[in-house]
């Protein structure tokens, strides 16, 4: 456990009521990502505040009002999880990064060059989003970051979301594994069985995963596969 000195604040406005109380840091991030730690090993001091750093306790008729329950662990854990937990600079970095990483994948999964048709690689993103000056918010999901970070880097390259329809065609011998890898990627469209016992079909993916998408069929097939971009 950490000393009082290193502690952090994490703190919730709930029912007009204001809770605060002091957490190791590192431990309270695990928490709220959903790891299973004691209470006990996380609080620094086992108190609910109206206001930590006076030291000014939250009486029990507002945890009561909030809460339902007067109980210190039952309290400290929904305000962690509900509430904001103070960042170190630490933290905060390395949670930025990790949601960069995220975004980014993210992009160079589900989006293409409109001119090639083909993916851009993974750098190239990650420099157009410099060059963009781009601001990730370690709070704020992937999904809400990903629509406005496109619309920045779409300046400095020519880049959008778009899903495209490969024509695969297998030998049979093949079919089950490559019918099971399909979901992984995206859907098929249309399938059908050839006289000479070949497997067809017309799957959409999103454009970013062509290159996957084919490194995987060569992989199952041993080569033996025929793909067309349509």
């Amino acid at each position: 456990m950490v000393t009082l000195e290193d502690a952090v604040i994490a703190r919730l406005e709930y029912y007009g009521e204001h809770f605060e109380i002091l957490v190791d840091p590192d431990l309270a991030a695990d928490f709220k990502r959903g790891k299973d730690i004691e209470l006990d090993e996380i609080l620094v001091v086992e108190e609910i505040f109206k206001d930590a750093r006076k030291g000014d306790k939250a009486s029990e008729e507002a945890m009561l009002k909030a809460f339902n329950t007067t109980d210190p662990s039952e309290a400290a854990a929904f305000i962690i999880k509900k509430g904001q937990v103070q960042l170190t600079a630490q933290q905060r970095k390395e949670m930025q990064e990790e949601k960069r990483k995220k975004i980014v994948a993210t992009i160079t999964r589900e989006a293409i060059n409109p001119q090639t048709k083909l993916p851009h690689p993974s750098r190239r993103i990650e420099i157009a989003m410099e060059e963009s000056k781009i601001h990730v918010d370690p709070f704020k999901s992937v999904d809400e970051q990903v629509t406005a970070v496109l619309k920045a880097i779409r300046t400095k390259i020519p880049i959008r979301f778009e899903k495209v329809k490969v024509a695969i065609k297998v030998p049979g011998d093949f079919t089950g594994k490559v019918y099971n890898i399909i979901p992984e990627f995206g859907t098929s469209k249309k399938e059908e069985w050839q006289q000479d016992g070949s497997w067809i079909a017309v799957v959409e993916i999103p454009g970013g995963m062509q290159e996957n998408f084919y490194r995987k069929l060569n992989e199952i097939t041993h080569g033996q596969v025929e793909t067309k971009l349509i």
